[in-house]
């Protein structure tokens, strides 16, 4: 898997810096580009899911925005026989850049790209094998979100009034369980005898699957419910809300999402973990716009490139004490200067 240190520290770079927004010069700049760059955005599924692939769409609509790019969302349906053609299609209508997430859609990229060697491909949340120098058109974009998690569960042990948390995964693989390492590792640090309870719903659409293992977790005593499970996780979420139980979102700030539609499904959320995809995505395409994008390599971002994070929003204030976000703030800066190593399943 080939990585590129100075190209990962010049993307991470701005994402550290902010300067993932527009400034006036660099909207200026790309203002002047002669060509706007025609993007595609491939959704496997729809977009609602208010986390993941919401990101991922909001990160394009704003560079949509503030940059000369035109972007195209297709979202390919929950049949997962249309997700190749429609990718395929995307690929075929002659965009510059087609992006998609994740290892479901990886295999159905790695085989265009070689026979499209003028169009640019960004996968994020996974990556194919670059060995031996293929895929030099594919841009992967990977996220040590165990950095961030372990902050979550750290705040999550410590404010347990039953000393039992959940977790609800989509499914078991390599992205979704490096929340789940992350957050294990983090609650063990903020308490010892903590019990983390962890169930698999084996879909990321089924918010009604989502609510019954939240349920179940509820009844054995857990108190604080982490799902990682994208529409499914809106099912724990809200198993969360009716009980009276705190939560912790993911990918998003989902408290921000959901604060205006439903207050008290954002009362519960205390923070979120975030992936933050569209910021990346973002980020991306200013390279690409400006010829520095590391197109044939793996990006593996984490804590210290901003590129994952905890949200520290106003429920964050409310429901953490001043003493528990001393101790995040604390094992933030020892995770960032290497002083924490925390496990990742990203290997």
């Amino acid at each position: 898997m080939i990585k590129t240190t100075l190209s990962r520290r010049a993307f991470g770079g701005l994402l550290t810096a902010g300067l993932i927004a527009a400034t006036a010069g660099s909207a200026a700049k790309a203002e002047d580009s002669p060509k706007r760059l025609k993007v595609a955005l491939v959704v496997h599924g729809t977009l609602g899911d208010k986390s993941f692939l919401d990101s991922a769409a909001a990160g394009l609509k704003r560079a949509e925005s503030d940059l000369p790019v035109d972007v195209t969302v297709i979202e390919a349906g929950l049949d997962r026989g249309r997700w190749q053609p429609a990718l395929a299609d995307a690929t075929d209508q002659g965009f510059d850049v087609v992006i998609a997430g994740t290892w479901e859609m990886t295999g159905f990229m790695a085989e265009l790209a070689p026979e499209y060697p003028d169009t640019k491909f960004i996968i994020f949340d996974d990556a194919p094998d670059f060995s031996g120098g293929k895929f030099g058109n594919i841009l992967a974009i990977n996220y040590r979100v165990s950095t961030a998690a372990y902050l979550a569960g750290l705040a999550a042990a410590k404010i347990s009034k039953t000393g039992k948390i959940g977790e609800i995964l989509g499914v078991e693989g390599a992205t979704i369980l490096e929340f789940a390492v992350g957050f294990e590792q983090g609650a063990k640090a903020g308490n010892p005898d903590v019990q983390v309870t962890r169930a698999v719903a084996g879909t990321f659409t089924d918010p009604a699957k989502g609510k019954e293992l939240a349920l179940a977790q509820f009844d054995q005593g857990v108190d604080i419910v982490f799902p990682i499970a994208g529409g499914t996780g809106i099912g724990a979420l809200q198993a969360a809300r009716d009980k009276g139980k705190l939560a912790v979102g993911v990918d998003s700030d989902q408290a921000l999402i959901f604060e205006g539609s439903d207050p008290a499904q954002a009362a519960v959320i205390f923070t979120s973990v975030e992936k933050k995809v569209g910021d990346s995505l973002y980020t991306a395409l200013q390279q690409t716009l400006a010829g520095t994008a590391p197109y044939g390599t793996n990006l593996l971002l984490g804590l210290a490139d901003g590129a994952v994070g905890i949200a520290k929003n106003s429920y964050y204030e409310k429901l953490v004490p001043a003493d528990v976000r001393a101790a995040v703030d604390a094992a933030e800066a020892e995770i960032i200067s290497g002083k924490i190593v925390v496990e990742t399943a990203m290997k």
